[in-house]
């Protein structure tokens, strides 16, 4: 039974016994604790942590996951994979136990004819809580397990909780025993590689306190109603149902595998070692495919760098495997046909997905050059200093800035008869891990900090937002917070929280910014607003302080925004709309949009591109958008189902996590975007719009930055006093310019390189001056001595080179100047063939310079330099080289 057909037959099922069928959401996780969805649950969450109020009673999922931690084990184990897809049912205060239980054994063990999966029922064995007497009773007596194949295992196996308080509860698995060959009998508590998990089903009846780790938290009590949060793993039933040994060669993974077999040469099977390198390959190439393909790109930081570290892991791999080249856009173009019939919006969004990818590869290409530079500058220090073993610091900066897996470094080391100090690698990394760990757990317990915006609203519902149509009006105080905590009250100096019934104030979002303004009190009260979020779904909290009276909970109010500021942040983000659609039209669909800031009269664009975008066509893009506010286009929005919206072909932001109805924000036949922010009425209104440039924000992702309305005028008329003060200078036409000025600099580059071509000549003709006055150390003629402030380095190069030529006879000779050039010494040693046959090497004297000069420095026996920041140690630090010749002579 193929991935796909598992998918379909477990929605199916669930949706013909009243689950509604949610569709997968985006990888990008909604939720500030996590970076990227790691289980099937995480888009429910609210709803089991009661911020949200569930759309309905039961509901069915496949949901995209992404973990890494255990990224190393990939490869190696039958089971561990970076992406994998959990098949959910879920139940909010509707059925329980008995309930989930049968559903999972009838489509378990029923007939494939009838729409099961049909596996055998001798084959599948139970573990239940330590306690759970129920679990227990149901399995044996209601569905008839045998009590031999039911297996009680404590809190570490079989209790879930979320980590942090918060709803916990029992679970329960169903294990497929694969057989003697997959190893020894005994059930899922002796051997969880023969019987393998399946399906895990939880209980969530309890609510835990504080604690750590999986077992050290204790029970508060039974929740308010019983949910069920159940998760399947598509890959491992694939890897049942298709009778094969790990889920790598499972239909969506096998597929891959042939291919990077095909372009390196290596058969599947030959070795363990190049077998678990195409395992990691095929595993790689697909997660890094699913992430792009969710809008993550490749960088430094965040989810960016989980894609970038995985893209890299399977490129190094190929390599290992002997391929060369690129190789990327062959076995994505595999993954993508076949993943995409699970996930049609991959075939639609192929262009953008390997545009992305090929970028990171050919950079990536680049970096491996740079790294191994690095590594071998490393290696030749180890050995120079008489060692044998790379430090790990240097493996880790390896690791840690340029992608350098610890395996490649290892093998590279090697090469050249080194080892690596693996326990100072694993040291490093284990610090690091331990430091994102720390943030990670601090920020697990944000949500509940949120316990008082959950308790408003409980108690009033969602805040109605009122402001497309209207910018004040009247509200009520429904909940206050001062400080961060509920309050019946607030007075003058306070700093508040307020949450209205109904606002028109803009809570910052989408790109958009929040409204500012003021909300009056009938008692005279009054806040200034000057911040709107929404830390809860539905919940919109003015933050600002109490100018004048007191605030009461309670009260009536009237809410009024700042109607200046709004206009032009509609304006802006109006403008924004417009940038996205003519970028689109002049680069293609893969200049989807990555990100965006809507501020007063000026906004920021991030897109998806592979190379900045030449001049010329960000000058079409400009004047496309202004032709466009010429023609006066009408701008509205309606709000319809995403189904409708996605037939209108209505854009939507990668990562923006969007419900059933959505609103849809056109701009005459120009534009068409799923958009929830504030905009003009008519592109009139926008009166101007000017880019000022692009740039680099990362791999693949650039940044337009524009002004709108007034404020580009304004910069326009700043620019057009420019010019005119630049023709008066130059006394010539605007349009003479650039011809004018580049005359100018041309002359002033002609006129420094003289000067530079004088000066290099007044240096040279101290050669031999300073080669007459060589001073003789113990049969070594030197020639040290500080030549005038401001020689460049390659001129005081030149010279000593030139010194050391002119010192005849067959004399061992050192040559060591010193200059300072903007405020910092500088110095070049240089050394002849029979002073280094008496051990005098240039390398080992400039580090004693450059250490008296307070700097560094290095080189070849017969040449070094170095530098420092004292200048005025200079005189010290000729001494010092004489005193290390005489010692060496």
């Amino acid at each position: 039974m193929e991935s796909a057909e598992i998918r379909r037959r477990w929605l199916r099922f669930f949706e013909e016994r009243g689950h509604t069928v949610v569709p997968s959401a985006s990888l990008i996780a909604d939720d500030p604790t996590l970076l990227l969805v790691n289980a099937g649950m995480v888009p429910f969450k609210p709803y089991f942590l009661g911020e949200v109020k569930p759309p309905a009673p039961r509901a069915t999922s496949v949901q995209k996951c992404v973990r890494t931690p255990d990224i190393e084990e990939v490869g190696k184990t039958t089971r561990h994979g970076t992406f994998f897809q959990m098949c959910g049912n879920f139940s909010f205060g509707d059925y329980f136990k008995e309930g989930a239980i049968k559903y999972a054994w009838e489509l378990l063990t029923g007939s494939q004819a009838d729409g099961g999966y049909g596996l055998d029922p001798e084959k599948l064995w139970i573990t239940v809580y330590l306690e759970d007497d129920e679990a227990e009773r149901i399995w044996h007596e209601v569905i008839g397990v045998p009590k031999e194949r039911i297996q009680r295992l404590g809190k570490k196996e079989n209790y879930w909780s979320m980590g942090v308080p918060g709803p916990c509860g029992p679970c329960s698995e169903i294990n497929y025993d694969r057989g003697p060959e997959f190893g020894v009998e005994g059930g899922p508590a002796v051997n969880d590689e023969r019987y393998v998990e399946i399906w895990n089903l939880v209980f969530m009846q309890y609510e835990r306190g504080q604690g750590t780790g999986k077992e050290d938290f204790e029970i508060l009590g039974d929740l308010p109603s019983k949910n069920i949060d159940t998760g399947l793993g598509l890959e491992r039933l694939a890897m049942i149902l298709q009778d094969v040994p790990n889920m790598y060669e499972t239909d969506t993974l096998r597929v891959v595998i042939d291919k990077a077999t095909e372009l390196s040469g290596v058969h599947y099977g030959d070795s363990h070692d190049s077998d678990v390198s195409l395992r990691v390959v095929a595993d790689h190439i697909r997660t890094s495919t699913m992430l792009i393909g969710d809008g993550v790109t490749p960088g430094n930081e965040g989810r960016g760098y989980v894609l970038r570290r995985i893209m890299r892991r399977a490129i190094r791999n190929m390599r290992l495997l002997g391929a060369g080249g690129l190789v990327i856009g062959e076995l994505l173009d595999v993954v993508i046909k076949t993943m995409g019939q699970q996930y049609p919006e991959l075939l639609e969004d192929r262009r953008r997905i390997e545009t992305v990818a090929l970028a990171e590869e050919a950079a990536f290409v680049k970096t491996l050059k740079a790294g191994t530079n690095i590594l071998d500058s490393a290696v030749t220090d180890t050995k120079s200093s008489g060692g044998t073993v790379l430090p790990g610091d240097k493996a880790f900066l390896l690791h840690d800035t340029w992608g350098f897996p610890i395996d490649l470094t290892l093998e590279m080391a090697a090469e050249q008869g080194l080892s690596v100090d693996e326990d100072g690698f694993r040291r490093l990394m284990k610090e690091q891990r331990d430091r994102a760990k720390a943030d990670a757990q601090a920020k697990k317990s944000g949500h509940a900090d949120l316990s008082a915006y959950r308790e408003v609203a409980d108690k009033s519902g969602a805040t109605e937002f009122t402001g497309y149509g209207a910018t004040e009006g009247e509200s009520t105080v429904v909940g206050l917070l001062v400080n961060g905590a509920p309050a019946p009250a607030a007075h003058e100096g306070d700093e508040v929280e307020v949450v209205l019934d109904r606002t028109p104030f803009y809570a910052e979002g989408g790109g958009q910014l929040a409204d500012t303004g003021r909300i009056k009190l009938d008692s005279g009260a009054v806040v200034e607003v000057r911040d709107v979020q929404q830390p809860v779904p539905g919940v919109t909290v003015h933050k600002g302080v109490v100018q004048v009276g007191e605030v009461v909970l309670g009260s009536a109010a009237y809410a009024a925004i700042d109607v200046t500021r709004r206009r032009a942040i509609a304006r802006a983000h109006s403008a924004t709309h417009l940038t996205h659609q003519a970028l689109r039209d002049a680069l293609g669909p893969t200049a989807a949009q990555a990100g965006s800031e809507n501020s007063p009269g000026r906004f920021r664009f991030d897109f998806g591109s592979p190379a900045a975008v030449p001049g010329t066509v960000l000058t079409d893009v400009e004047q496309k958008i202004n032709d466009v506010l010429a023609r006066e286009l009408d701008v509205h929005a309606e709000v319809m189902s995403m189904d409708d919206a996605k037939k209108q072909g209505a854009i939507a932001e990668f990562g923006e996590k969007y419900g059933d109805r959505v609103r849809v924000v056109t701009i005459g036949d120009f534009s068409k975007e799923l958009c929830g922010g504030t905009h003009v009425h008519n592109t009139a209104q926008l009166g101007l719009v000017k880019l000022l440039g692009e740039s680099s924000i990362g791999s693949g992702v650039r940044r337009v930055e524009a002004l709108v309305g007034v404020d580009a005028y304004k910069f326009l008329a700043r620019e057009h006093t420019v010019v005119s003060q630049l023709t008066e200078l130059v006394k010539g036409r605007p349009e003479e310019l650039p011809e004018k000025i580049s005359g100018v600099l041309a002359k002033l580059k002609d006129a420094e390189k003289e000067i530079e071509k004088f000066r290099a000549e007044k240096v040279l003709q101290a050669a031999a001056g300073l080669a007459e006055g060589a001073k003789d150390v113990r049969g070594v003629a030197l020639a040290a001595g500080q030549v005038p402030d401001g020689t460049s380095a390659d001129d005081l190069r030149k010279l000593v080179l030139d010194v050391r030529g002119r010192i005849q006879g067959g004399r061992a000779a050192v040559v060591a100047l010193f200059t300072v050039a903007n405020g910092r010494p500088v110095t070049v040693i240089a050394t002849n063939e029979a002073a280094r046959e008496r051990g005098i090497k240039a390398g080992d004297l400039v580090r004693t310079a450059a250490k008296t000069l307070g700097g560094g420095g290095g080189g070849k026996p017969d040449v070094a330099q170095g530098g420092g920041q004292n200048a005025a140690a200079v005189p010290e630090a000729i001494e010092a080289v004489e005193r290390l010749v005489a010692e060496a002579a």
